[in-house]
């Protein structure tokens, strides 16, 4: 068994930590170990529907706003692929979302083995001693131990499928989103379909049911608690929330306010895409020109119970609608939830669960430079240049929703938060961490503080 100590091992594989992977690669005092238990990078394979887009630009790959020289940049992909002239003639600034899974699959290749797939984080210990993270491995093929050591972690183990209560633990078919292509097959076959959700895995899965409603004589529900269908706010001064002043500046406020922020904020990172919403309307205007379609459409509309029936191989669903107060009832055969996903701490940090801050029992209490161990809340600062983080330092991706605002889930932030990290982690930044980029200002003014203090 190996006895080499990294410098960092970073848990689960997704974009934002393949892409701290290919930023640190060319950086060579820095050793990273990079595990993930899946066989291969695959990236919600259950909802890459063949026309589905990113709501994120190219430009917001695995490193081009880090470093747009990198080689594992999107379009040197398209470049190696023989694709780059399509997607320029194509005209549109939007990855497909299965050409991503593919570019991302393409750069975990190229990193050769500092990427473990196949790697099953069990636990964590910390060596007091060596001063090093101890990682418990089994490799899901073979089923053999393994142990991996390193001075410090970046967690980017994902946000687990959330499931509401009133549908959790159902018996029978139901499925979740993230297996939506899995299931797509035996859901067609059914007499009816519904829909439960709000974002734009729920449109597009409404969207494509729709398309073959007449073919396989289904009926076809969606219904959702929000108000109205909500589109996505894409337009440029709110995409200068994307920012590092605006990280700077939610970061700043009290918690309280963070989270009526996060909670009021959701139309501007789960709204969905306009295009998906025009088609589907244009879809049912084709649709419904010889006779009404067997089709609902529900806001207001909250599931607030749900059972199997066995009888029907089906689900009653008990709704309630907000704006009647009215409760009611629907039977549908087969049921999809595209509730979304909540970030959940793993299992694996029990042991070391005593090493970090937290916020309640839940969540991290997560510093601005993304470090969760509690020495570094001890300390003073919040990380930068001149120091490297000391061994036993812990960072998170994606974790932190609630104190750096609803950039976190945000592909187009994944460079910065990895540049971020990287100038944590060394002491110096080898790719430049952006600190002003918008021309609106999210607080008071620096002047007018001045000013007050003066009075």
């Amino acid at each position: 068994m190996s006895t080499r100590i990294h410098d960092f091992a970073a848990v689960g594989v997704g974009p934002f930590n393949l892409g701290l992977a290919c930023l640190s690669e060319p950086i060579a005092e820095l050793d990273g170990i990079f595990l993930d238990q899946k066989p291969e990078f695959d990236w919600h394979s259950g909802m890459l529907l063949e026309d589905a887009e990113l709501q994120t630009p190219f430009m917001s790959d695995l490193v081009t706003l880090a470093d747009p020289t990198s080689p594992y940049s999107f379009l040197n992909y398209l470049k190696e692929t023989g694709r780059l002239y399509p997607f320029y003639i194509r005209e549109r600034f939007y990855p497909l979302r299965a050409e991503y899974n593919d570019y991302c699959r393409w750069a975990a290749a190229k990193l050769g083995e500092r990427v473990r797939f196949g790697q099953r984080v069990e636990r964590v210990e910390y060596d007091d001693e060596q001063g090093v993270y101890l990682l418990h491995s089994t490799d899901t093929a073979t089923g053999e131990s393994g142990l991996f050591r390193a001075r410090r972690l970046v967690l980017g183990t994902g946000t687990p499928p959330y499931v509401p209560d009133a549908c959790r633990d159902l018996p029978g078919d139901a499925v979740h989103s993230g297996d939506y292509l899995f299931a797509k097959e035996g859901l067609q076959g059914k007499r009816g379909v519904t829909v439960v959700g709000s974002g734009q895995s729920a449109a597009e899965i409404f969207h494509d049911l729709l398309q073959d409603v007449d073919t396989h004589g289904y009926e076809l529900n969606w219904v959702t608690r929000s108000p109205r269908f909500f589109p996505l706010e894409y337009s440029k001064l709110t995409l200068e929330m994307t920012s590092p002043e605006y990280a700077d500046h939610f970061f700043s406020l009290p918690g309280t306010s963070r989270d009526r922020l996060v909670a009021s904020q959701k139309n501007l990172y789960k709204g969905i895409d306009t295009d998906v919403i025009n088609a589907i309307y244009d879809l049912l205007y084709a649709k419904s020109r010889r006779g009404p379609l067997p089709v609902r459409l529900m806001t207001n509309t909250e599931v607030i119970g749900a059972t199997r029936d066995e009888t029907t191989s089906g689900y009653r669903l008990e709704l309630r609608n907000s704006d009647q107060e009215r409760d009611f009832a629907l039977d549908t055969q087969g049921l999809v939830l595209a509730t979304g996903y909540r970030y959940r701490a793993p299992a694996f940090l029990g042991s070391i669960s005593d090493r970090l801050a937290w916020e309640g029992e839940d969540r991290f209490r997560v510093r601005r430079d993304y470090r969760i161990d509690r020495a570094a809340h001890d300390a003073n600062g919040h990380g930068g240049v001149g120091v490297p983080a000391p061994a036993g330092a812990v960072f998170v991706q994606n974790a932190e929703l609630h104190t750096h605002g609803f950039v976190s889930p945000d592909l187009g932030m994944g460079a910065y938060r990895n540049s971020y990290i990287l100038r944590a982690l060394l002491g110096r930044e080898p790719y430049a961490v952006e600190r002003s980029i918008a021309f609106q200002e999210f607080g008071v003014p620096v002047e007018a503080e001045l000013e007050a203090s003066e009075r």
